[in-house]
């Protein structure tokens, strides 16, 4: 029974959603399964443009997927709603679970109010108050099925997932956010999300059995990233400036819902380590190697292919698929870029 688990490795925007977009590809029918809420987004490039996702799997890009919002899940409804309405999803594709919880206004204003993007950099989603309301059990709980703009998706997907394995369709769980980021496993107290970002949490969300996971998947980016701000400690910090230069492009990146700059280091081994034993993984990618040097030159190329060897030897794993742009993989030796 075949489940794949996609998993960041570092502090977010890996490039899971790049991945498990790419993964869904290879098989003839998918089950793509969104864990998390809105704090963070997922961006998928091919012929038709860059597509961000906030609630919706990247894999929903896909004649050819069943999409799941499953009971563990946070739903915004208007930006579910947007996406819904921006890929052409019908309750044929898509199917939310009843007791998935919803993020109100009053979530987002608590933690607007609570100044968490001052003192941790958090996204201010309304994701944690409705985790926090959830654990509370106090009541004031709203679910999905408590909306009627999602009446005609709601469906109970237990059952719909055991059967989709049971007619050995592989589901595909793309996880949120950073290993490093992790409520139980971050090493920084405070600066992390408000769930757990292993592959055993977005598994429990979903409430599939571990026994049924054969593939976890796990993205790590050769310059990690952390949002803007006060948003905890990053090793070797760099500028989007001098990794520009690197590249012979410009570069800068931003956060999908604030629009902040993020900012940016030099690779750092150990907490992908730690990612590694947490989530012992069947594939490691390692995603924007294109910002490592010019790979429309061959001395681009040899640069980028020490990179990965270095980085191989510093994780002591077998590096198996590099991200060298937005939508394109290559293998390790990066063959089929240049010859030599």
């Amino acid at each position: 029974m075949p489940i794949t688990v996609v998993a960041g490795a570092q502090y977010g925007s890996e490039g899971k959603g790049k991945v498990a977009h790419a993964w869904a590809q290879r098989s003839q029918e998918v089950v793509a399964v969104r864990v998390g809420g809105p704090n963070s987004g997922h961006t998928v490039v091919d012929e038709n443009g860059h597509h961000v996702f906030r609630q919706l799997p990247t894999s929903s890009l896909l004649p050819n997927t069943l999409s799941v919002v499953p009971p563990g899940a946070y739903v915004r409804e208007q930006v579910l709603l947007e996406e819904i309405a921006a890929f052409g999803l019908d309750s044929s594709r898509l199917v939310i679970d009843p007791r998935s919880v919803v993020v109100t206004d009053a979530d987002v204003e608590r933690e607007v109010r609570s100044q968490l993007t001052a003192r941790i950099g958090s996204t201010s989603s309304g994701t944690g108050a409705a985790v926090q309301r959830r654990v509370q059990r106090d009541g004031t709980l709203t679910r999905a099925k408590d909306l009627r703009s999602l009446r005609q998706y709601l469906g109970d997907t237990l059952p719909l997932m055991h059967q989709a394995l049971s007619e050995g369709r592989r589901i595909l769980i793309e996880g949120t956010q950073g290993y490093g980021l992790s409520l139980l496993h971050g090493l920084e107290g405070d600066f992390a999300t408000s769930r757990d970002t292993t592959a055993a949490g977005f598994l429990s969300e979903t409430g599939l059995s571990p026994l049924d996971v054969d593939e976890v998947v796990l993205v790590a980016r050769a310059f990690p990233i952390r949002v803007a701000g006060n948003s905890g400690s990053l090793e070797n910090e760099t500028s989007w400036a001098a990794l520009g230069e690197r590249s012979g492009r410009s570069l800068e990146e931003r956060t999908t819902v604030t629009k902040r700059v993020r900012r940016v280091g030099e690779f750092e081994p150990e907490i992908v380590r730690r990612a590694i034993y947490a989530n012992r993984p069947t594939h490691l990618v390692l995603n924007h190697v294109d910002y490592v040097a010019d790979l429309s030159a061959a001395q681009g190329v040899q640069q980028a292919r020490r990179f990965v060897s270095e980085v191989s030897n510093a994780l002591d794993r077998k590096i198996d698929l590099v991200g060298v742009s937005e939508s394109a993989f290559v293998d390790a030796e990066l063959r089929a870029l240049h010859s030599t």
